[in-house]
């Protein structure tokens, strides 16, 4: 009886270290770095965000500003929990924090997603999403 209320103890405390160790997996903080390499000029800023599927072209997990530097701007997001995300980025030239359209809704500013997709219209999670896992990540978006 004794052997068996033993074995029935290393059985659920084995579950529940491993239990512990997914999770403690899934929750590891990672950082993505993006680049944006082919800036028009170096007028204004570059604004990023970083947006789950629930709130994509809403209201961002993550956002942050860089300046531009000969065509150039980097920006690094820290402390990023696994999971599967998108990045949308565009260029503020007039800094007024946000972006600017023509009377027939197209975009005055430069704009960009993760992966480049070549979409028409808004840009859409599922093109942009990537997968942020056990290593920190760097991306290029390309206006």
């Amino acid at each position: 009886m004794q052997h068996l209320i033993l074995t029935i103890v290393l059985v659920f405390s084995v579950i529940f270290m491993s239990n512990a160790q997914e999770v403690t997996e899934n929750n590891s903080e990672n950082t993505i770095t993006v680049t944006v390499p082919n800036v028009l000029n170096n007028n204004g800023k570059i604004n990023f965000a970083l947006f789950t599927q629930e709130n994509f072209r809403k209201q961002p997990l993550f956002a942050k500003s860089s300046s531009i530097e000969n065509g150039k701007s980097i920006v690094t997001f820290e402390k990023v929990p696994t999971g599967t995300y998108a990045i949308i980025c565009f260029h503020d030239e007039n800094n007024n924090d946000q972006m600017d359209f023509q009377e027939n809704g197209m975009p005055k500013e430069s704009y960009g997603t993760s992966n480049n997709p070549m979409n028409f219209g808004p840009p859409q999670f599922d093109s942009s999403k990537f997968q942020v896992a056990d290593k920190d990540i760097s991306l290029e978006i390309k206006f």
